[in-house]
C-alpha cells in the first residue's frame, strides 16, 4: 500500500502569501476583475495611488478599484489550519493596535482606568449611515487655473478627480474634502463653481445638478440597486457622464 505523499507548509507558500508584501495572506481580498489575491490592508493601501492591480498591471477600474474587492474567507480559513499559530498572532496583533491607535485618536495615555463615559453612544451607532442609503451621484472635482494669480501654487489638481457620494451632500463638504485632499491650511478659502458658476456653501449635489448641470432628456430620479446588494444596498444615479464642479483660490473681489 502506498504511503501519503506529506506536503511542507512551503510548498504552498506561492498560493497562501502576498505578493506585496511577501507575508501570509491577512483578509485575503480577491480582486474581482483578474482574480489575484493580496492582504486587504496592502491592496487598499496599493489603490491610493494606483488604478491597476499590483500583480498582472492590469486597470481594475478606471475611477474607484476599490469596489472589485472581494473578501474570501474561505481561503482565509484554509491559510489559518496551514499555518499554526497564525490566527492568534494576527488577533494579538489586531487587538495591540486598535488598542494603541484608539488612545492615541482620543488623546488618552495608556492608562486602562482612564476611561470615558460612553453616553448615547448606541444612539449615534444607530444614526451613523453616512448617506449610503441616499440616491448617489458621480462628481468630477477639475482644478480651474486663474492665470497665475497667488494661490495657484498651492492649489493643486487632485490625482484621482472622480468621486461618488450623497445627492445631499453641501457645497461646503465638497470643500472641506478638497482642504484636506489637498492638505490647505484651514484658513484658506475655495470657490467652487459649476458651469463658471459659483456655487452657495449650503447647495446640496442634487440642486446644483437639476439647477445648473442636467441635460435635457436626462432622468435624474432613474436608479438602480447595486449589483453586489448582499454587500450593501445603496442607490445609484443613472448619468451619461459625471457632474463637474471645478475649484480654485477664492477670488477676493473687494
Amino acid at each position: 500500500m502506498a504511503s501519503q505523499r506529506k506536503h511542507m507548509v512551503e510548498d504552498f507558500n506561492p498560493y497562501i502569501t502576498c505578493f506585496i508584501c511577501k507575508g501570509y495572506l491577512i483578509k485575503p481580498t480577491t480582486v474581482t476583475e483578474c482574480l489575484h489575491t493580496f492582504c486587504k490592508s496592502c491592496i487598499v493601501q496599493h489603490f491610493e495611488d494606483s488604478n491597476d492591480c499590483p500583480r498582472c498591471g492590469n486597470q481594475v477600474h478606471e475611477t474607484n478599484p476599490l469596489e472589485m474587492l472581494r473578501l474570501d474567507n474561505t481561503l482565509e480559513e484554509i491559510i489559518f489550519k496551514l499555518v499554526p499559530g497564525l490566527r492568534e498572532e494576527e488577533q494579538q496583533r489586531e487587538a495591540e493596535f486598535w488598542k494603541k491607535n484608539r488612545h492615541q485618536e482620543n488623546g488618552e495615555d495608556e492608562d486602562p482606568k482612564a476611561k470615558k463615559p460612553k453616553v448615547e453612544e448606541d444612539d449615534d451607532q444607530e444614526d451613523k449611515d453616512y448617506h449610503r442609503s441616499d440616491p448617489q451621484i458621480a462628481i468630477c472635482l477639475d482644478c480651474l487655473r486663474n492665470n497665475g494669480q497667488s494661490g495657484d501654487n498651492v492649489v493643486k489638481g487632485l490625482m484621482k478627480k472622480f468621486i461618488r457620494c450623497s445627492t445631499r451632500v453641501t457645497v461646503g463638504t465638497i470643500k472641506k474634502f478638497l482642504s484636506l485632499k489637498l492638505k490647505l491650511p484651514t484658513s484658506y478659502e475655495l470657490d467652487v463653481l459649476c458651469n463658471g458658476e459659483i456655487m452657495g456653501k449650503d447647495h446640496t449635489m442634487e440642486f446644483i445638478y437639476m439647477t445648473r448641470w442636467r441635460l435635457g432628456g436626462e432622468n435624474f430620479y432613474k436608479m438602480h440597486c447595486n449589483l453586489f446588494s448582499s454587500l450593501f444596498s445603496s442607490l445609484v444615479i443613472f448619468q451619461s457622464y459625471p457632474m463637474v464642479l471645478q475649484y480654485r483660490p477664492r477670488i477676493d473681489f473687494g
